[in-house]
């Protein structure tokens, strides 16, 4: 087998995996929105009480991640979908150059990122309704897409840092 055909193999088995892994993350995004889309066509909305640190609440978040930069104008809300659009392009050109661990914390945010690109496309906001809170004090509701989306970049940071820490 010459190298060539070897290097060939490697990127078609690096696009496979690469493919399978932000499928399996848009997939499983996509499910968690179906049935709480679902349960908000039975019942009118959704306002699940599960324990007193996890509750499932609809709501529609016209910004990115956590509700940030919300607006109700539509060139707003196009502008910064178009933005995201772009930097999904930029994230698929870094995975193309990546190998390692960091090729996999690109994978997850690329995931999230194009199950939420899907719902503002689709619905014109991203459906979030996973609400945890301690004592009165409730985070961001967020989805399954920003969780993949978080830890990618936690992730990439601390990759960063200790990366940063080998080359001192």
């Amino acid at each position: 087998m010459s190298f060539e055909s070897l290097m060939k193999n490697e990127t078609i088995k690096k696009i496979i995996i690469s493919f399978a892994v932000v499928l399996f993350i848009f997939f499983l995004d996509r499910i968690t929105k179906i049935l709480i889309l679902d349960i908000a066509e039975e019942t009118g909305n959704v306002d699940i009480y599960i324990n007193s640190f996890f509750n499932l609440y609809l709501v529609w978040n016209k910004g990115i991640g956590f509700g940030l930069l919300s607006f109700d104008e539509t060139y707003i809300y196009n502008s910064i979908t178009i933005l995201i659009f772009i930097i999904n392009l930029v994230i698929v050109y870094l995975i193309y150059l990546e190998k390692g661990l960091k090729t996999y914390f690109l994978l997850a945010i690329l995931g999230g990122s194009i199950g939420n690109l899907f719902d503002r496309l689709y619905f014109n906001a991203v459906p979030d309704f996973l609400d945890f809170n301690y004592k009165g004090f409730h985070w961001f509701i967020f989805n399954v897409a920003d969780i993949f989306i978080t830890l990618g970049i936690i992730f990439l940071i601390l990759l960063e840092i200790i990366n940063y820490k080998k080359e001192k």
